[in-house]
């Protein structure tokens, strides 16, 4: 018997249940209006609610916002009622899979574990997949209620894109959250930097000289969306991560129109490639989570060939700016797993690991460290800068 696949929805069903879902009928725009009520949410005293703009302005589709807006949600969403022992669980987790123990008794404890990996390995779906109940068709972006949260940005963005590439030599799957901004009713602009796993991707097929396949999934569970945030050595699927968070395997389909598989409980699939041989697109500005506008630059653009939906489809989106928002809840919760991780693998020295809200998630951060031997500080501190975005810091 096929288990059944939820999609966003169901979490909002559960989160109106336990009091933390506000629902707005009124019709509000995604052109600021709805950006701002959600920044105004923010910061009312108590716990955030997540928001459903159940009619938005123009719009068939819901809009569902700060879905991460606090500690209590995002234990929630992670599957867990603190952080102490799911920081103690990825330990193990991202070891086992980092390992091969030598001998018979080392090699029969790693298959026990490959067993309880398997459990959680993602798998496909058989038959209609809730993804792909409608098609909207490859020219039709204009119709997903996309936000445009402050005045001098460039345009109206996805904000909560999960990004779906593969290296096209090994296969090998990358889900990263990079913003999109809608350049007309079948273009997209894909702000991936320079250092991201989806812009090494690019790289490898413009020296191919073929188009890179990209799908763009968006709602589902929202662990899905924060797995794709998460700082996962590289080779480690976000969606095994996601299965094991939850222990439940991520079940997934083939695209119609692109060779990579997506979510099957995702509430949109944007699919389409990008052409190494055209010339990038001028992308922003975007109001950011600095609390200023990045400035506009030029990125790759995709060339959208089909967008499919969930019969009963939500669309997500979050609002970033001037600190807090809901990033400084995700990078709380970032560090919460992970820091016990990064002791065990690559720094013995680190004691507690720290990003306060107000470095902006990745600006600043406050480091205990046990030293042992001079420089050994230092050390670290080298050693943190060649961590994707904590090069800024």
């Amino acid at each position: 018997m096929r288990s059944k696949v939820l999609g966003l929805r169901s979490y909002l069903d559960a989160l109106a249940r336990n009091g933390l879902l506000t629902t707005i009928a009124h019709p509000c725009s995604p052109v600021y209006e709805i950006g701002e009520i959600a920044h105004r949410a923010l910061g009312i005293v108590g716990t955030p609610r997540t928001l459903l703009f159940s009619k938005p302005q123009g719009y068939d589709f819901p809009v569902a916002i700060n879905l991460y807006a606090s500690s209590a949600q995002m234990l929630s969403v992670l599957r867990s009622s603190g952080y102490a022992e799911l920081s103690q669980r990825v330990d193990e987790f991202i070891a086992m899979l980092l390992s091969m123990p030598r001998g018979k008794r080392g090699k029969l404890r790693q298959l026990r574990s490959l067993k309880a990996v398997a459990a959680i390995f993602p798998r496909d779906y058989k038959g209609q997949a809730p993804c792909q109940q409608k098609q909207l068709g490859s020219a039709l972006l204009g119709l997903l209620p996309a936000l445009k949260c402050w005045p001098a940005d460039g345009g109206r963005f996805l904000t909560l894109p999960m990004v779906i590439t593969e290296d096209p030599d090994t296969h090998m799957r990358n889900v990263g959250m990079y913003r999109a901004q809608l350049l007309s009713r079948d273009r997209l602009a894909l702000h991936w930097h320079l250092h991201k796993t989806g812009a090494r991707h690019f790289r490898a097929y413009a020296v191919r000289g073929e188009r890179m396949p990209v799908a763009i999934a968006l709602g589902g569970d929202p662990l899905l969306a924060y797995c794709a945030t998460a700082p996962l050595p590289e080779g480690i699927d976000e969606w095994l991560l996601a299965g094991f968070l939850r222990q439940a395997p991520v079940r997934q389909v083939q695209a119609k129109t692109v060779p990579l598989k997506v979510p099957a409980e995702a509430d949109f699939v944007i699919e389409g490639y990008v052409d190494p041989q055209e010339p990038p697109v001028l992308e922003g500005p975007f109001g950011d989570h600095t609390g200023f506008y990045s400035l506009p630059d030029y990125y790759p653009s995709m060339h959208v060939t089909a967008i499919t939906h969930r019969a009963d489809a939500v669309y997500p989106a979050t609002i970033v700016g001037v600190p807090p928002m809901e990033d400084a809840e995700i990078a709380e919760s970032t560090v919460s797993l992970f820091k016990v991780a990064i002791a065990r693998t690559v720094a013995p020295e680190l004691v507690d690991f720290a990003l306060p809200t107000a470095g902006c998630s990745h600006n600043l951060a406050i480091v205990a460290v046990k030293s042992e031997y001079p420089a050994r500080a230092t050390r670290l501190a080298n050693l943190i800068w060649s961590f994707g975005q904590l090069m800024f810091t």
